[in-house]
């Protein structure tokens, strides 16, 4: 091989990519200006504009509260949402995103009282509606604070006209919600145990509660039997519970005929309290043991007790002497069970809700056997006991920090005292708290405000099966999600729906002595025209029984001070939001939120959609997991592995966050750190370098479209490829199954085109004549590349697909007006992909011999090389007849055999049938194209290049270029 000297710089005869678009992204500094530039040119209204007449597409907002900057999770829903709203809205939908946020409830009440607090002020000597206003800004401040954030974000929606579950025509809508509720006789006061926050002074549904481990009393207490067979009477039946304040408000014991059950005698005992030997007591066979190993004692099994004379059983109140002097019967319960405990379950019918349900099943036969069934209110609202709690006066549940009480202790003493406490310890469980406050809560009877689960609706269904009927007719995304939402309405109670607190909107009713509600639309009329105008605040405000009541004023109609759980208001949006706005539909096609929202959002708007129009709101529902560190840990600032999302902006760009969001199973809980967050830089810097690469060619592209039928075989394999892309990326957004479509057109991006077509085609891209086939058509191909990855990509990372967009095509407006390119379906060509299958894996045994070439330095690029390739397979070295292998396999020279191929041979073990003997390149080096040839010097008016490269000069040369 010989070197001729370079004479000459031709690389101003070469096609080499120019673009300003740049190589550093510079997210955090450019995607503010582009934010800036879409509310400059008003895009939600041109995306609305441009999506006129089409079929309509509705992914309607679960509202995030508002009451503090946004955190990560909000940053994955919102992009999520975007992405889907984007994508419809470029595949021809009208798919307008309206965002919403929810603005009662307790959070903003606190901190409002938080700020009275410190200025020594009483919220209640406040007048109401002023106290109302200021959490009304409050929420307003918020809601501004987290619309520039999502806009930070990227999320593209009508900012300028959000819902918000306090502005008066959704207040006037939620209030007609429950009104309908009411007039369909579905809404009842009654009284029943329920969550109630002590810390908060208000009752909570299941959507407001957590679980946490605490470490609770436990007693174990006898009840001395009065009534039953003459060997039971004078005995005692023990009972189990971590809960010793709810004692005074015993009135029955359940057990379970399921279970075999004995009386025993105590034989020994080694206690400063309790059981002594002589002693007898009933217990659950399989539990006997344990419970003597608690009380320190041994026991001697007398006989069994059958479930007849269980049933027959009537025991004291083990507090009688204190005033607890009535008869406490004994229940058949199926909730009792024998895997902990006693066998016997102390049922308190104000504090549980098995307990309830247990009381009010027995209650007609307990009646009838004169034992009076009224539930006792032991507990007040602060969490003191009441006087149907005698002997504990003064005595606390919990105080106003959610520490426990005095109220067990007493209780305990009192059980010792009275020799009916029969052993005590420690338990370490789950218990319910409030996810607001995180405080513990009690369950605790009080009246109030219900939706009924079961009652029959006068068409032949009930609230349930009505939810339970629009479940199975509701896509879940992922399924399982069916399943968890239909366990919930299947063993839900009835839907408590007020709450005692001042900011929100009144259950709008008035009721009589006797709890029944009036229904009179004049009455109804006024109240709601008087929200449309005022707001809910109409209904606090002086005068408001008399305004609404009109002439029924001097009827004895009580009005209703209590307020709607806020989950209500969220159940109602529906109704004012996609019901009554124009530029929306009801029902949505989607709902999306966190899995959480199972028992949340998607839950409430289940029961207030059916209850009201029979179905739900939606026709799909979609949910998130929550985000992790990269440990897979909870984050929280205490252990300061938070990851804000105005962080990853500031210092890596929106579009990262929002890559990350793409690649990761979103369905599932996630994880975020520095270096997950490195990940997708690093896969974001690659495919922003195919981007640039592919502007920086199209600068050469004319425009020109070639028939499919005259391009080469390799433009056709690419365009194959797009075509299967394209049913991929369809399918995939139909899905939401984001990450199947990143992936693909990232590897697309990396592996089929920067490694593979792109490096094929360099040369005859920087160096083939204007004229040259190959040239033109790998331009339209990468035209068509273009066009279909950026709009693919644009709902996923909007900022960087914009500004590549609009570096191609400057006059545009803006890459999300674009809708996704229409692929011909004749593109399709399964047969070439397979043929090319063969040739890519010959290919790739060419490319591993000569990585160690050139790792060894014995040749510096691969263009020094001319291998031999031996093929002995015969469908592989079918594949290769007529192609230009050289190109192929990017080298000067290649020459291909049907043998073997010698034993020292370079081979791959995954690829049978072929080896490479590596050589080098035997010519001279075109001072052009690189390229190590024989005819270099052919053409004497450009002796130093290739013969292709001087036809290509010549070309040029007459078409003005100066060479």
């Amino acid at each position: 091989m010989t070197d001729a000297p370079e004479k000459k710089d031709y690389s101003s005869t070469l096609y080499l990519p120019q673009t300003d678009f740049p190589m550093r992204a510079g997210l955090p500094q450019k995607e503010p200006q582009t934010v800036a530039r879409w509310q400059e040119i008003d895009l939600y209204r041109k995306l609305r504009e441009n999506a006129q007449g089409r079929v309509k597409f509705v992914l309607h907002d679960g509202p995030p509260y508002a009451n503090g900057h946004i955190h990560i999770g909000h940053a994955l829903n919102k992009i999520l949402k975007d992405v889907i709203t984007r994508s419809f809205q470029m595949r021809g939908r009208d798919a307008n995103y309206v965002p919403g946020w929810d603005c009662h409830g307790l959070p903003i009440e606190w901190k409002i009282e938080e700020k009275y607090r410190e200025k020594g002020k009483n919220k209640d000597e406040v007048p109401v509606n002023e106290f109302r206003q200021e959490c009304r800004d409050f929420a307003a401040h918020w809601i501004g604070v987290q619309a520039q954030e999502f806009k930070r974000l990227g999320i593209e929606g009508d900012f300028d006209n959000p819902y918000t579950t306090m502005a008066f025509h959704a207040e006037a809508r939620i209030a007609g919600e429950l009104l309908k509720i009411a007039s369909s006789g579905q809404l009842y006061r009654g009284s029943k145990p329920v969550m109630w926050s002590v810390v908060e002074r208000t009752a909570l549904a299941e959507a407001e509660v957590e679980y946490h481990d605490v470490e609770s009393d436990t007693i174990w207490v006898k009840f001395p039997v009065t009534q039953g067979p003459d060997d039971l009477k004078g005995n005692y039946v023990v009972i189990w519970t971590t809960t010793p304040w709810t004692i005074p408000g015993n009135r029955a014991i359940a057990f379970s005929s399921r279970y075999p059950y004995g009386l025993y005698e105590v034989e020994s005992a080694v206690n400063d309290f309790g059981p002594q030997p002589g002693e007898k007591l009933i217990f659950a066979t399989r539990l006997a043991d344990e419970c003597a190993a608690k009380a320190k004692v041994t026991l001697k099994f007398l006989r069994d007790v059958d479930p007849a004379e269980l049933s027959s059983l009537v025991t004291a109140h083990p507090l009688a002497t204190l005033g607890y002097d009535f008869p406490v019967p004994l229940l058949d319960g199926d909730h009792v069970t024998d895997d902990a405990g006693t066998g016997f379950v102390h049922t308190a019918p104000g504090h549980g809700r098995e307990d309830f349900d247990a009381w009010m099943d027995a209650a007609p036969k307990l009646r009838a056997a004169g034992i009076d069934t009224k539930i006792p209110f032991t507990v007040d609202d602060a969490g003191f006991y009441t006087k149907d709690a005698p002997g504990f006066d003064g005595a606390r549940v919990m105080d106003d920090n959610g520490k426990k009480g005095d109220a067990n202790e007493r209780v305990i003493k009192a059980l010792i005292a009275e020799n009916h406490l029969f052993a005590r310890g420690r338990l370490k469980h789950s218990y319910p708290h409030s996810w607001r406050s995180k405080k513990p809560v009690i369950f605790r009877n009080t009246p109030q405000w219900f939706v009924y689960m079961d009652k029959e609706l006068g068409d032949g269904t009930t609230l349930r099966s009505r939810a339970l009927k629009a479940i199975d007719e509701t896509r879940f995304v992922p399924a399982a999600g069916q399943n968890r939402l239909r366990t919930m309405i299947e063993t839900r109670p009835d839907w408590v729906l007020s709450r005692q607190r001042a900011w929100g909107v009144p259950i709008a009713v008035f009721v009589d002595d006797n709890g029944e509600i009036l229904v009179d639309e004049a009455v109804n009329a006024r109240i709601l025209d008087a929200f449309e105008a005022e707001g809910a605040d109409a209904w606090f405000a002086d005068g408001a029984r008399e305004r609404f009541l009109g002439s029924r004023a001097n009827e004895d109609w009580k009005q209703v001070r209590d307020i709607l759980d806020v989950w209500f208001d969220s159940g109602s949006t529906h109704s004012f939001t996609l019901e009554d706005r124009p530029d929306l539909k009801w029902p949505a096609d989607v709902y999306l939120e966190g899995s959480d929202q199972h028992r949340g959002w998607f839950h409430s708007s289940l029961l207030e959609s059916a209850a009201t129009r029979g179905r739900a709101p939606y026709d799909a529902v979609i949910t998130h997991g929550f985000t992790m560190d990269e440990k897979g840990e909870k984050m929280s600032k205490s252990k300061g592995n938070v990851v804000s999302p105005q962080d990853v902006m500031k210092e890596s760009g929106a579009d990262i966050l929002r890559l990350w969001v793409m690649t990761t199973d979103y369905w599932e809980d996630q994880r975020l750190g520095k270096t997950i967050i490195q990940t997708n830089i690093d896969a974001y810097r690659k495919l922003r370098n195919t981007i640039r690469w592919m502007l920086g060619t199209l600068a050469h592209d004319r425009g020109e479209d070639i028939a499919h039928a005259d391009l080469p075989e390799l433009e056709r394999l690419i365009l194959h490829r797009l075509a299967e892309l394209d049913v991929l990326v369809r399918e995939g957004y139909d899905a939401f199954d984001f990450k199947r479509i990143a992936r693909a057109l990232i590897d697309f991006s990396n592996v089929e085109l920067s490694a593979f077509y792109f490096d094929i085609r360099k040369d005859a891209l920087y160096c083939d004549a204007p004229s040259s086939l190959k040239r033109r058509s790998a331009l339209f191909v990468i035209r068509k590349l273009f066009e279909s990855l950026v709009t693919w990509l644009a709902p996923m990372i909007p900022f960087t697909t914009e500004e590549a967009w609009l570096s191609r095509h400057p006059d545009a407006v803006s890459v999300h007006l674009e809708q996704f390119p229409a692929i011909p379906s004749e593109w399709l060509d399964p047969a070439l992909a397979e043929k090319w299958e063969k040739i890519r894996k010959v290919r790739s045994v060419v490319t591993g011999a000569l990585e160690i070439e050139r790792k060894d330095k014995r040749i510096g690029s691969s263009l020094e090389a001319a291998p031999v390739v031996h093929v002995a397979d015969k469908a592989l070295l079918a594949a290769l007849e007529g192609q230009d292998f050289a190109e192929i396999c990017i080298t000067s020279a290649i020459a291909v055999t049907g043998d073997e191929g010698p034993a020292d041979a370079f081979r791959l073990a995954e690829v049978t049938g072929v080896s490479v003997e590596p050589k080098l390149a035997e010519g001279t080096k075109c001072a052009r194209s690189w390229k190590i040839t024989s005819d270099v010097g052919s053409d004497p008016e450009f002796p130093d290049v290739s013969a292709r490269d001087a036809a290509a000069l010549r070309e040029l040369k007459a078409l003005g270029v100066a060479i």
